[in-house]
């Protein structure tokens, strides 16, 4: 799940082309206006979002089929039965399928109960289970303590889950702290991704992978923050944070002794600016090619290696390593099983 910023749909709008069939975004909106909306409709050919307003006032604005741009509904369980009706609109006039959003932090009235929510959903949406995927999002994921909570919740909903005929299965979580101000700064801060840790747990289940890409999973908490120039650059099992103020300097003095130091680094890769064009715009930096950039920009181009490092991360495993596709119970009706990729979250391939 990608917040609905300009940075986040910036990174989006340079992926390669290869990526992109691999790549299924969700883009979380806070907020809706005209240019978010024509941030959108530019994102490129074949990459289709999912679009969650489960926060945005249930009103004509939020209707997603009104916005004349090709996009898949996100479904909540609580959503209104009106909502429902125009997100089962929505997926008919576009690609014809939903993503249906299970929060275990939310959602967590028991197998019977969440059996008729979700049945509620596709009565009031006209929707069959083989249309839509299901994203178990499991939220905050930010220590040991929240993996081993969240394991065993999980496993249940996804058992639960077998009983259906979901056209894929999805886990996704955030392990990005809600505030980094309490960091240090001028040297590389070292954050275990506990989101990863969490689906390589239940990685035997089969599911796809899903992430919040660079940000938080704490609605509402991913702020600007204190605005020094900061990147957050994923690495294998980790982030690593740069907050710069060093000599207190000038911002791009400052911003190019961190992409420097960056570059650097034992964590930035052999293909070093092909990598990604997030990676290309950091080392333009680091040659002072380019100015300083914005929040915006540092959000962007942490966003394009994040998702460059994930799809390496998931394509990397022999065919022997890598779990195989989501398969329902015995009594799934064979209409709903799939042998492609799950899709859903994040990545197709598996966020």
């Amino acid at each position: 799940m990608l917040v609905g910023r300009r940075g986040e749909l910036e990174a989006l709008a340079h992926l390669d082309g290869a990526a992109l069939p691999l790549l299924a975004p969700i883009l979380d909106l806070c907020t809706v206006d005209r240019c978010i909306v024509d941030l959108v409709s530019r994102l490129p050919a074949g990459l289709l979002p999912a679009v969650d307003v489960s926060t945005l006032p249930d009103v004509p604005e939020t209707e997603l089929v009104r916005w004349g741009v090709p996009l898949v509904p996100v479904i909540g369980l609580a959503e209104s039965d009106r909502r429902l009706v125009a997100h089962g609109v929505a997926a008919r006039a576009y690609a014809g399928r939903a993503v249906v959003r299970l929060r275990t932090g939310l959602d967590r009235a028991g197998s019977d109960a969440t059996t008729t929510a979700v049945e509620r959903v596709w009565r009031q949406a006209r929707l069959v289970p083989e249309q839509c995927d299901l994203l178990v999002d499991a939220g905050d994921v930010c220590c040991p303590a929240d993996v081993r909570l969240a394991e065993p919740r999980v496993r249940r909903l996804l058992e639960w889950a077998r009983r259906h005929a979901w056209r894929s299965v999805t886990l996704a979580a955030g392990g990005m702290p809600p505030t980094l101000s309490r960091l240090a700064i001028d040297e590389p801060v070292r954050l275990d991704r506990f989101d990863w840790q969490l689906w390589q747990r239940l990685a035997d289940l089969g599911v796809g992978y899903g992430d919040y890409g660079v940000g938080c999973a704490v609605p509402g908490s991913d702020g600007p923050g204190d605005r020094l120039p900061t990147l957050r650059y994923t690495a294998d099992g980790a982030w690593w944070i740069y907050r710069w103020s060093r000599r207190g300097g000038r911002g791009d003095e400052r911003f190019t002794d961190l992409c420097r130091t960056l570059v650097g680094a034992a964590h930035w890769p052999t293909a070093g600016a092909g990598f990604s064009w997030g990676d290309h715009e950091i080392l333009r930096r680091a040659r002072r090619v380019a100015g300083t950039g914005s929040p915006t920009n540092w959000v962007a181009w942490s966003t394009s290696h994040h998702l460059a490092h994930v799809l390496g991360a998931l394509l990397r495993p022999s065919r022997e390593q890598r779990p195989g596709p989501w398969r329902g119970g015995d009594d799934t009706p064979e209409r709903g099983r799939s042998g492609r990729p799950n899709r859903g979250g994040e990545t197709r391939r598996a966020g």
